[in-house]
């Protein structure tokens, strides 16, 4: 039986390695926040001692290895990239909301499987890999003069450096046009969220929250860059602000 031409044991295999992905995704979680090797079997064996398997993440995982999979099919590099990028930034979306930090460790991690990738993409279309170089720098860029600029104009740390090291990392995955769209994407995803979130504190009567961190807004707008194709992307906001009059 095959699904979008892809034989369905292969789907199964997908889910089983989705799985093992959302424990490994766990593992960072429990390690990168106290700066502990990964490498350590001492430390695998405290993982291993004082956790369970955590099945939502499992679930998380699976549901997204076989969309990846369905999206991408066999064939492309892409489905490997993604797979293997998909349990690092869940570590970077669970860490950054509960500690509103993402590891450096994390972050070099993205940036160094990146760049095997963008060698990969080079072997057999240079233009690609200088796109993902360009993406890197874009999204450096992007997030360094916001952050510079929301500290000159309101006095404090509008944006973590964590959020600038990230972006430029994740534009070795996704190219220059990928980490433009994530980029527009986490800023209009904040937005939302955040007009959503003051609308409830005012009706409870509570004090607003200080600090949001970005790295979940991120992550959300680099999973819809990998499921969406850009094509649509770009024109979505003219079918948006045209109440449907533009057709897709």
């Amino acid at each position: 039986m095959y699904i979008n031409d892809v034989n369905i044991i292969v789907y199964v295999i997908a889910a089983i390695l989705g799985a093992v992905a959302g424990q490994f995704s766990d593992l960072l979680n429990f390690l990168l926040p106290k700066h502990k090797q990964l490498l350590s079997i001492k430390n695998i064996k405290e993982y291993i001692k004082n956790t369970r398997p955590k099945y939502l993440l499992m679930v998380i995982h699976i549901l997204i290895y076989i969309g990846i999979l369905y999206r991408y099919g066999i064939n492309d590099v892409n489905t490997i990239k993604y797979m293997v990028l998909t349990p690092l930034i869940i570590s970077a979306f669970y860490i950054d909301y509960k500690m509103q930090i993402i590891p450096n460790r994390l972050t070099l991690t993205i940036f160094e499987i990146g760049l095997i990738f963008t060698f990969i993409h080079g072997i057999s279309n240079l233009n690609i890999a200088v796109s993902m170089f360009q993406g890197l720098l874009a999204g450096c860029l992007i997030f360094l003069v916001i952050t510079v600029l929301g500290g000159l104009i309101f006095g404090k740390e509008t944006m973590g450096f964590g959020d600038v090291k990230m972006m430029a990392a994740l534009g070795l995955f996704f190219g220059l046009q990928g980490i433009i769209a994530i980029a527009i994407l986490s800023f209009l995803i904040a937005a939302i969220f955040s007009i959503v979130l003051m609308i409830i504190q005012k009706i409870r009567h509570k004090d607003l929250i200080e600090y949001i961190a970005f790295g979940p807004f991120i992550v959300i707008s680099a999973f819809v860059v990998i499921f969406v194709p850009l094509e649509i992307l770009m024109i979505l906001p003219f079918v948006i602000f045209s109440f449907g009059k533009y057709k897709l």
